[in-house]
């Protein structure tokens, strides 16, 4: 028997004789708070032929150890991309000790109406006894082609053949090479929550239904580690919550500290040995400080103490080093004083991490020792094994308090594991880059997740890594002048970006985080000031991906304002086919017969010598800011018509609304306007700043003779 399973058994037996081991349970502590979760399919299955996008939202909610029954008022909304809310329902629902699911069957209109084609947003709120969780998730709602994205070789991983092979030997390679055009850098998939039988988890999952009676399960951290080895994962941690190595989840009065300290010391031995066997897997072990109610939970990765405050009832600390319960600020004087390195586990924006009566309340302390905020998690109770858990959770909001405060925190995507299922729950995961040739060992780990060098990911074969003038997400960098902000993306699955967005706050200004651009590539200057920004993309399979955020001190000579343009078309000129467009069958083509402006592609509106109607948009949001938005395009009218006087074959630029009202005709163009060349025209939208609006072009061509509309390098600066 090696050391650390003689510590852990010897420590468990200990515990087990003490008899505070009972029945399967929740801790009040750490498990009582409301939980609501919505599942909202991003795409309709197509089953109903004459509601094509219909579709079942599922609402749920829980209140683990409820003592007496309690009202939800409930809220879903329907919103559109302009941010309109096109339906709503709402309701009540009696909860007890159980949970309950409330299913709305939609029909896929609006009061009957077809909807526009685009990205929608399904946003839920509950309230009950004072808590309210607020839970969103896009939808897709008609045709909505791929964003065209910067072009991005994706970054070695694990997986990567001369990796997988090494991983198989149990070998460490050494010098992996990038690909060209990429990054230095390998990323290393896994998950940094969960717990085992050294606290509330390692429960069978045949029989596992929720927390179990601490220290009462069969598993530990080496099996835990095994299992999320052979499920493909990089790394675990093990995050044992601080206050239960007493063998208890409220204070065992009997408990023996050296019995608790030990425990946690074979924790570590554990990780350690496995480690040594293992060379190609990260086993982490560390804490889950503190307790849900009026508390928050915190991981803390590198602890070599245990850290807590409970005492027996002979006055002994259980425990290596005292942390008073809740003092947060005093918690993180002494990580950042040990070099400890901690996450913001499942966090609320209100009640949790109090600091002077401030949730999420900054310190300077806090914010050298706290690296990541957990955005997502799965069902901490799922027994799911095939990475199909639907019970999902998002905290988006409440890391960009964090970020508005001033924690420099980076986004995680977890699962909270307290059964067997280590990693197998769903197929989030974090994503951690290690410099090529660097060993995956628990300091290499350390060292990225300080350098914020982390996306946190629903799809594992995804990457989502933000650059900013070359600069990497998690750098803190001085800029003058303009900035370009790059949303990397790479996919092994031939998974495409159904949205992108980028964000940008201002770190300790306590406000709110607002939504910069819509496109893959922005170049903005930023003003005088602090500034962070990070990116955040939906796949065409409804997962998400976030970048870790950039951190930008602007120098005199920047505005409010972009200073350059910023091009709010994306595939303009028609290079990478229809992508960002929506037209007519065959409208988009690289045939030859007549030639492009620039390149090869163009749109070709008509052409056909019979009656025929063609059409051509894209979408595009002009900034509220902008002081100058210039619409303009290239145009060659080929026509076999020979009067001079009436125009038969007609095309309209216009600019529409979401809706597809007409707004505005631009210019009419006809058969009259043919020629041999392409010929530019220009048009001022400033007048729709703050919009979203069609960039719309119709070809209506009438009979017998021929004309084509051919458009091409189409161009929306905004400035």
């Amino acid at each position: 028997m090696n050391k650390s399973k003689m510590l852990s058994r010897l420590a468990m037996m200990l515990i087990l004789s003490s008899g505070v081991i009972g029945a399967v349970h929740a801790s009040k502590a750490d498990h009582h708070e409301f939980e609501a979760t919505l599942h909202a399919p991003f795409a309709a299955d197509g089953a109903d032929q004459e509601r094509p996008e219909a579709r079942t939202f599922k609402l749920a909610f829980d209140f683990p150890l409820l003592e007496r029954e309690q009202d939800v008022q409930w809220r879903l909304e329907l919103v559109s991309p302009d941010g309109v809310v096109v339906q709503q329902w709402q309701g009540v629902q009696r909860i007890g000790g159980k949970p309950v699911d409330v299913s709305i069957a939609w029909d896929g209109r609006a009061d009957g109406l077809i909807l526009t084609d685009g990205v929608y947003l399904a946003r839920m709120q509950a309230v009950t006894g004072g808590e309210t969780v607020e839970q969103s998730w896009d939808i897709s709602v008609g045709h909505n082609p791929a964003q065209v994205m910067p072009a991005f070789k994706a970054l070695p991983t694990s997986a990567t053949p001369v990796r997988a092979a090494a991983r198989a030997n149990g070998r460490v390679v050494q010098g992996a090479v990038a690909a060209t055009a990429s990054l230095p850098y390998t990323v290393y998939l896994g998950n940094l929550h969960s717990q085992t039988n050294h606290s509330d988890g390692g429960g069978p999952l045949g029989s596992c239904t929720g927390a179990q009676a601490p220290q009462s399960a069969a598993l530990g951290p080496a099996d835990a580690y095994q299992y999320a080895m052979n499920k493909g994962l990089d790394f675990l941690m093990a995050s044992e919550h601080n206050h239960m190595y007493d063998g208890s989840d409220s204070t065992n009065a009997s408990a023996d500290p050296a019995v608790a300290k030990a425990l946690f010391q074979s924790g570590l031995t554990a990780a350690a040995n496995f480690n040594s066997a293992h060379a190609s897997f990260l086993g982490m072990y560390g804490l889950e400080w503190g307790v849900i109610n009026n508390g928050g939970h915190m991981n803390i990765f590198n602890t070599t103490e245990l850290l807590g405050w409970e005492s027996n009832g002979s006055g002994q600390l259980i425990a290596d080093t005292l942390t008073p319960k809740n003092d947060y600020a005093a918690l993180y004087t002494l990580m950042r004083q040990r070099g400890y390195v901690g996450q913001f586990n499942h966090p609320e924006a209100s009640g949790q991490f109090l600091v002077n009566g401030t949730a999420l309340g900054y310190t300077a302390d806090g914010d050298q020792a706290m690296a990541l905020c957990e955005v997502l998690n799965t069902s901490a109770f799922s027994t799911n094994t095939s990475e199909t858990e639907t019970g999902r959770s998002t905290y988006e909001g409440a890391c960009n308090k964090a970020l508005e405060a001033g924690y420099h925190v980076a986004f995680s995507s977890d699962q909270d594991n307290h059964c067997a299922n280590w990693g197998a729950s769903y197929t989030n995961r974090t994503g951690v880059l290690l410099p090529n040739g660097t060993p995956l060992t628990t300091a290499s780990m350390i060292a990225a997740i300080k350098a914020r060098r982390v996306f946190a990911t629903m799809d594992k074969t995804s990457q989502l890594i933000l650059t900013a003038n070359g600069h990497m997400m998690g750098e803190r960098f001085t800029n003058s002048g303009a900035l370009n902000l790059v949303a990397n993306f790479a996919s092994s699955s031939g998974k495409t970006v159904s949205s992108v967005k980028m964000y940008e706050g201002v770190p300790g200004r306590n406000g709110t985080v607002t939504q910069l651009s819509a496109t893959a590539s922005t170049t903005i200057t930023p003003a005088v000031g602090e500034h962070f920004y990070y990116a955040k993309i939906t796949q065409n399979d409804g997962n998400i991906l976030w970048s870790a955020p950039v951190w930008v001190t602007q120098g005199t000579g920047g505005g409010t304002t972009p200073p350059g343009p910023t091009e709010l078309i994306v595939n303009g000129g028609f290079e990478s086919g229809a992508a960002s467009w929506t037209a007519s069958a065959a409208a988009i083509t690289s045939d030859t017969a007549q030639a492009a402006h620039a390149g090869s592609g163009k749109a070709k509106l008509d052409g056909y010598g019979s009656t025929h109607t063609d059409t051509l948009y894209q979408s595009v949001t002009i900034p509220a800011s902008a002081t100058s938005a210039n619409l303009s395009f290239w145009l060659k009218v080929v026509s076999s018509e020979t009067t001079t006087t009436s125009a038969y074959d007609t095309l309209k630029v216009q600019v529409r609304s979401s809706a597809n009202a007409v707004l505005a005709t631009l210019a009419t163009y006809s058969n009259l306007n043919k020629g041999s060349t392409y010929v530019q025209k220009s048009f001022d939208l400033s007048a729709y700043k703050g919009q979203t609006v069609r960039i719309y072009f119709e070809g209506v061509e009438g009979t017998m003779v021929s004309t084509a509309f051919l458009v091409d390098d189409v161009s929306l600066i905004a400035q």
